[in-house]
């Protein structure tokens, strides 16, 4: 029930957390987690189990109803995945039918395997600014928030690292500060939201596409464009001109989603920087990476 693929890839994790089980200890007690759900909320297999980068997702049945439990790997991004879905409540992302925030367990409506990635990358990035209209609401109070983090990233960015130009981390950190200058109001946002976290619905729902996998936050939209932009590494790397393909992506989700044009490239110039100095950390083994979100700032660098 558990692929060797998904063991390979959470073995050897470290804790995410204090008190949180380390990747093989989570593993050790998958099967036993699974087997509880399947009781506790009186599913049945309906075929083989698949997965991300953090979680199993096993397709189930409850009486006639096709559903998924998925049962995540903790860590600190997954902790309020619940709460994202369930203030959605299916509109824009996947149905929530219920959850066990203690064992990071959630019980979903059945998707589509075909994903955004199905459609031409600038179809899809219109498709994702309509997510953005449609899961926009205002953020509850238990939300992590952009105002807490981005002293932190600040800190990150101007502290730099050899390994990316310091004029990059300098303008990024500037970027900060500027934009927490003038806030906006807080909204519930998927910092994730990218073609292979967007699934075709099943038939017997209003909308064709919809939002998984939500790693929530406090903050603006404007912050949220970004990961269209890394993502579909083989389309830019065709594209004649970097800077006017990813620039494009970004312009027609900020069209799509109403958004402020210069807040868009500033976020997404900012989280770019960030990635290459989270895998500055990591080198070599993240080089390729590191190299790739520096070429993609560029493109966003004023």
């Amino acid at each position: 029930m558990i692929p060797g693929r998904f063991r390979a890839v959470v073995a050897g994790r470290e804790p995410d957390a204090p008190g949180a089980p380390s990747g093989d200890a989570w593993l050790a007690r998958l099967p036993g987690l699974v087997e509880d759900h399947l009781n506790a909320w009186s599913l049945n297999p309906d075929g083989p189990a698949t997965h991300g980068e953090c979680a199993l997702v096993l397709p189930v049945r409850r009486g006639g109803e096709r559903l998924v439990l998925k049962i995540t790997w903790p860590h600190v991004e997954a902790r309020l995945e619940h709460l994202a879905l369930r203030q959605w409540d299916g509109r824009g992302a996947v149905r929530l039918v219920a959850a066990n925030p203690g064992a990071y367990a959630l019980l979903l409506e059945r998707l589509s395997p075909t994903d955004l990635r199905s459609v031409g990358v600038l179809e899809a990035c219109e498709e994702i600014g309509r997510l953005f209209t449609l899961l926009d609401r205002p953020a509850g109070p238990q939300f992590d928030t952009l105002a807490d983090a981005a002293p932190r990233w600040q800190a990150r960015l101007s502290a730099g690292t050899p390994l990316v130009p310091r004029r990059m981390t300098q303008q990024a950190a500037s970027e900060v500060a500027g934009l927490m200058a003038d806030p906006q109001p807080a909204r519930l946002v998927h910092t994730d939201l990218h073609d292979a976290n967007v699934l075709a619905q099943c038939a017997g729902r209003a909308s064709r596409w919809v939002a998984i996998d939500p790693k929530p936050l406090a903050a603006e939209w404007a912050f949220a464009v970004a990961p269209i932009i890394w993502n579909r590494e083989q389309e830019t790397a065709r594209a004649h001109s970097v800077r006017t393909h990813v620039r494009l992506r970004a312009d027609l989700v900020t069209d799509a989603a109403g958004l402020d044009e210069d807040r868009v490239r500033a976020w997404t110039h900012v989280r770019l920087v960030l990635n290459a100095v989270d895998a500055a950390a990591h080198a070599p083994a993240s080089d390729a990476f590191r190299a790739r979100m520096i070429a993609l700032a560029k493109a966003f660098a004023s």
